[in-house]
């Protein structure tokens, strides 16, 4: 993992297409402002760990001898 200080307003860049700003800190808190094209999904981290379990168990859920007789 990569650490890196900013102030607010100062950025960070991944790669040459995605800016992540430091918009507010407040106490423990910090707003993060993200800039990315609309083709990068971005999510929090416990939305994005529902998402992919909802992935699993529907994936788990599919009968194979069912899908295979569509084709």
């Amino acid at each position: 993992m990569l650490a890196l200080s900013r102030k607010q307003g100062e950025s960070i860049m991944i790669g040459s297409d995605i800016e992540l700003t430091v918009l507010e800190v407040k106490g423990d808190q910090i707003k993060i402002g993200i800039n990315a094209p609309k083709s990068v999904p971005v999510y929090r981290k416990e939305i994005y760990a529902q998402i992919q379990e909802e992935n699993r168990a529907t994936a788990a859920s599919i009968d194979i001898e069912s899908l295979k007789k569509l084709f």
